[in-house]
């Protein structure tokens, strides 16, 4: 089973229903039992980052310590964004410090905030878009964004006036700025895609 974490922020049922709609066995809770024993997590938000992070709470140390331990963690949107170290959305707040990098301002000169379908470079060797080609459009809706640090990332790029990173995937951790909950049969598939990621593990396991 897939768990959507339930932190009262933004857009967890249209993501639950998303996963529903592709035949995913999926849950809506924050239940420390059924986090810590889910095939996968998935972390949505649609938000300011210091507010999501107050109301992740103490489930953040738990959701670390499960991506930690190999679960497969999917970030969406301000979930995305909360993968990494700091935000300087209203101020300095940490993140789950998965993945290195800052959350930033979109840079001068672009519109804010970025919102609409914009073109994803899908590189050849990360998981979640198997199967899609060299690229595809989809859903943005954002200010901030994630300048990514971490060697260890692999990056999807969208180009908003200059490299913007889309996507990314560091070993079980996965992470979206965009929307494939409503980001049409494009979005549909990268969600499958992280369900059969989850599948693999748990027969794994």
């Amino acid at each position: 089973m897939i768990v959507v974490i339930d932190y009262n922020v933004g857009n967890v049922r249209s993501v639950c229903n998303a996963f529903c709609y592709i035949g995913c066995d999926v849950k809506l809770s924050c239940e420390p039992a059924d986090i810590e024993n889910a095939a996968g997590l998935v972390l949505p938000g649609v938000a300011a980052f210091g507010y999501a992070v107050g109301a992740l709470g103490p489930l953040s140390e738990l959701i670390k310590k499960v991506a930690l331990s190999g679960k497969p963690l999917l970030g969406i949107c301000v979930g995305y964004q909360m993968l990494f170290e700091k935000s300087s959305e209203y101020g300095r707040h940490n993140g789950l410090g998965l993945v290195g990098g800052n959350v930033v301002p979109i840079q001068p000169g672009q519109t804010v905030p970025h919102m609409g379908w914009n073109l994803v470079k899908l590189p050849e060797d990360m998981d979640l878009f198997a199967g899609l080609g060299y690229e595809k459009h989809f859903y943005f809706a954002h200010s901030f964004y994630a300048e990514v640090t971490d060697s260890l990332a692999k990056i999807a790029y969208t180009d908003y006036g200059f490299d913007l990173p889309a996507s990314v995937q560091k070993a079980n951790i996965y992470g979206t700025q965009f929307h494939p909950e409503k980001s049409g049969q494009a979005g549909l598939k990268v969600l499958k895609n992280f369900a059969e990621i989850c599948e693999r593990e748990n027969r794994r396991c």
